[in-house]
């Protein structure tokens, strides 16, 4: 069985793009491969700096992933900052590829484009990742059209270190999710909570209500696009097409079905998560660091023999 890795930073309450866009291919398609999923907590540290909300956001998602339908006794799942090696790789492949290869990141990019301070964790970002990747000799990474750098970055150290020091890595590939759709925001834009826009996947009834009705609307339309847009990820567009041909201005009853499709999606995945308990999450992360640990103890031993610190 083939390999797959991926990856979800803890930074915050999860919404219901993320569900979509990460957390239901993802169980989908561990079905097919042996599994590796990682909390980010070190990548997190780009942008996030509260440790409290930073350790609660760690053992929430351990609870998201499971709740969402991931089978902690399949797949690994587990904290990124349990298993050493992969900033101690991470440092192997940053002394081999170039300030200029590592400037053309995307993110690295995009943040000083807007005037923002990049810091050196957001530059060196791509080689972190890079080794939580390597690390665990994997065949596919999950990702969706955005992110195929990051796998090209992955091939690119691999092959540096294979052109250095001799085969040790194997390049991953990428599997394209090109049915994921990128579900918007309460305002139109990309469904981010860094804009403030989002559908909590695990919030209650109303909260869920709260952030629906709060959808930008525009009153000169036949139908509400925003809330099309969001819905078109619950329901086919025959389904919705007699919906909203029935309820044309009628705004608020749109909503309200929205509301009715989101709580009938996350309300069993809901009371699932609620019954995980903080021991139970944590249980699940050191399992998945011993399992992890396996790995990727076992390859950078390879490494450190291959680069010469091994004496």
């Amino acid at each position: 069985m083939q390999r797959m890795f991926t990856g979800l930073q803890p930074s915050g309450a999860l919404h219901i793009g993320n569900y979509f866009g990460a957390l239901k291919p993802f169980v989908e398609l561990s079905k097919e491969y042996e599994s590796f999923l990682m909390i980010a907590d070190y990548h997190a540290l780009t942008s996030l700096k509260e440790p409290a909300e930073l350790r609660a956001n760690i053992v929430n998602v351990a609870k998201d992933y499971v709740a969402a339908g991931i089978d902690p006794a399949k797949a690994v799942i587990f904290k990124q900052s349990d298993v050493p090696e992969h900033t101690e790789l991470a440092w192997v492949f940053e002394c081999l590829v170039t300030v200029p290869f590592l400037m053309q990141a995307h993110a690295y990019k995009d943040k000083v484009a807007k005037g923002l301070e990049a810091n050196a964790g957001l530059f060196a970002y791509p080689m972190l990742m890079a080794a939580d990747i390597l690390l665990y000799d994997t065949d596919v990474v999950p990702v969706g059209q955005d992110q195929r750098q990051h796998i090209e970055y992955a091939r690119e150290a691999a092959a540096k270190f294979n052109n250095a020091f001799g085969e040790t890595f194997q390049e991953p590939k990428e599997r394209i999710l090109e049915t994921v759709a990128v579900v918007p925001g309460t305002d139109g834009k990309k469904m981010s909570k860094s804009y403030g826009n989002t559908i909590p996947l695990f919030g209650t009834k109303d909260e869920i209500t709260k952030a629906v009705m709060s959808i930008v609307t525009d009153s000169d339309g036949e139908r509400p696009e925003n809330v099309h847009a969001i819905h078109r990820a619950f329901k086919t567009e025959s389904e919705l097409a007699s919906l909203y041909e029935a309820n044309t201005k009628n705004y608020k009853a749109i909503k309200e079905a929205l509301i009715e499709d989101i709580e009938s999606l996350t309300a069993p995945m809901r009371e699932k998560r609620d019954s995980i308990s903080d021991a139970d999450a944590k249980a699940i992360l050191q399992n998945g660091a011993e399992r992890a640990r396996v790995f990727a103890s076992a390859k950078m031993k390879h490494v450190r023999d291959k680069i010469g610190i091994s004496i």
